[in-house]
């Protein structure tokens, strides 16, 4: 974590501890929502904000307020992996669109990890010994003779073949094999008529 964003949330925490302290009876009687009102209205000044600068500034304040590293990333796990976290994660991505930006905003991440794992010696053995396992055998025979499987295998290649991308490489790959055709057939004719 950076230390700019940890000098702005201690120095928040510490606005805070003193805007919102507990009501007690002062010489000048001010309630709660006096003082609070009164503290936010400092900080909005320039010279509140001049404060707040310099004391983001002040090393002896930022020393103070470095927090250790292990006990953030710890802070994080345990909250990610706590029940509020799993729930809070589920509904997340249960949101279409959060899901798919998420997913984009990965996919470099993904990608670039897949290629290192298909050079790793180990990560190819292992994949090797999967598909080699009878049990997986077994069960790639039985899916693609599964029903389900035919009809999305039909559904891609359908997907596939309407795609324009794919319409306009599927094109001049044919224009391609009848010029070649037509060329070799050509020469063959010359090569006839020459004997």
């Amino acid at each position: 974590m950076s230390k700019g964003i940890l000098r702005i949330m201690s120095c928040f925490l510490l606005l805070s501890l003193t805007a919102c302290a507990p009501k007690t009876q002062s010489s000048s009687n001010m309630d709660y929502d006096e003082t609070k009102k009164m503290v936010v209205d400092i900080l909005k000044t320039d010279d509140g904000k001049k404060a707040i600068q310099q004391l983001l500034n002040d090393e002896a304040m930022n020393e103070a307020l470095v927090m250790d590293e292990q006990t953030v990333k710890k802070t994080i796990e345990k909250t990610l992996t706590s029940d509020k976290g799993k729930e809070f994660w589920k509904k997340v991505f249960e949101d279409s669109k959060f899901a798919e930006t998420f997913a984009k905003s990965m996919q470099q991440q993904h990608e670039k990890m897949l290629k290192q794992l298909m050079k790793d010696p180990d990560y190819q053995q292992m994949m090797m010994d999967i598909l080699k396992d009878p049990e997986m055998e077994k069960k790639y025979g039985e899916l693609v003779k599964s029903k389900e499987f035919r009809k999305h295998l039909e559904k891609v290649i359908t997907e596939t073949l309407s795609s324009p991308l794919y319409k306009k490489k599927f094109e001049d790959e044919l224009k391609k094999a009848a010029s070649e055709s037509s060329s070799d057939s050509g020469s063959q004719g010359n090569e006839g008529s020459g004997s």
